[in-house]
């Protein structure tokens, strides 16, 4: 029998009977759960959970129809998802390139479920390194004067590629409130340092100066609050007191790489809810 894979991610007010309510649904539209996981958080009195199911062959459409009818009792917030087609996204990146590097690696050699579809800058460093992996480059200058214009071009591209990721891979321009309102849930956007601490422009000076023994790296949505985005995931590196500012940022681009990679894998895997200021992630 043909079956279709899909994840289904939801939250509600916590009550009793949820899990079972959810499977019996599955199982009432002859699903097979592959892979559940579920949270209550009691702070907020919210239940989430992630369910990857087969199903024999339905339409989206129907299936959408019922879960509409199965959640409005529960005031359930919901998404569907096709857990085997990759994410179409888009990445921004400035002059700094070796997140932009390690996520196309990690794509072509399928460690990430992504469709990467073009590449943004407000520079013209790595158009080469695009075009050996056969991206469309588009280069798109960021003056403060062109700012407002550069970013409904921005907006545009990422529309026509049908984008449902948008990554800022060291993208070093500060998003208008109302392009971070357009991108809102669907951007992430690499911080090199561990967030709360040291935000904003160069924070591995600002580390240097503070004489820190870690520094870190931190991935999170953006929102119009500058770094205060919900938070993906953070890393660490050791640092030393002979260490130079140029040490620091050296080896703080492996901990960016990873930090981000591992966000837009789960991201992509459809791993994350938003609670609040917070994520959720099933991992």
């Amino acid at each position: 029998m043909t079956t279709h894979t899909y994840v289904l991610n939801l939250s509600c007010p916590d009550r009793k009977g949820l899990v079972h309510a959810v499977s019996g649904f599955l199982l009432d539209n002859e699903a097979n759960i592959e892979e559940a996981a579920q949270f209550n958080d009691h702070t907020t009195g919210l239940f989430f959970m992630r369910v990857q199911f087969d199903v024999p062959t339905v339409s989206t459409a129907s299936l959408r129809t019922a879960l509409e009818a199965f959640a409005q009792p529960f005031s359930m917030s919901w998404s569907l998802h096709d857990a085997l087609t990759p994410v179409k996204t888009v990445v921004l990146v400035s002059r700094e390139g070796h997140c932009l590097n390690d996520l196309l690696f990690r794509w072509k050699s399928g460690l990430l479920p992504i469709d990467i579809r073009a590449i943004i800058s407000n520079h013209r460093d790595f158009y080469q390194l695009a075009a050996s992996y056969n991206v469309p480059f588009h280069h798109i200058a960021v003056t403060a004067a062109t700012k407002a214009h550069a970013e409904e071009r921005q907006y545009e591209i990422i529309q026509d590629e049908g984008a449902e990721l948008v990554v800022l891979a060291r993208y070093m321009q500060i998003l208008s409130d109302d392009f971070s309102r357009k991108l809102a849930g669907r951007a992430i956007n690499i911080h090199h340092s561990f967030l709360p601490s040291f935000k904003g422009a160069k924070p591995y000076y600002q580390a240097h100066e503070k004489g820190v023994k870690l520094i870190g790296a931190t991935a999170h949505y953006v929102t119009a609050d500058l770094d205060e985005g919900p938070i993906i995931e953070q890393d660490v590196a050791r640092a030393f007191h002979s260490d130079t500012v140029e040490d620091l940022t050296a080896r703080g681009r492996d901990t960016e790489s990873q930090v981000l990679a591992r966000a837009v894998k789960w991201h992509s895997e459809h791993r994350i809810l938003l609670n609040g200021q917070k994520t959720v992630i099933f991992r």
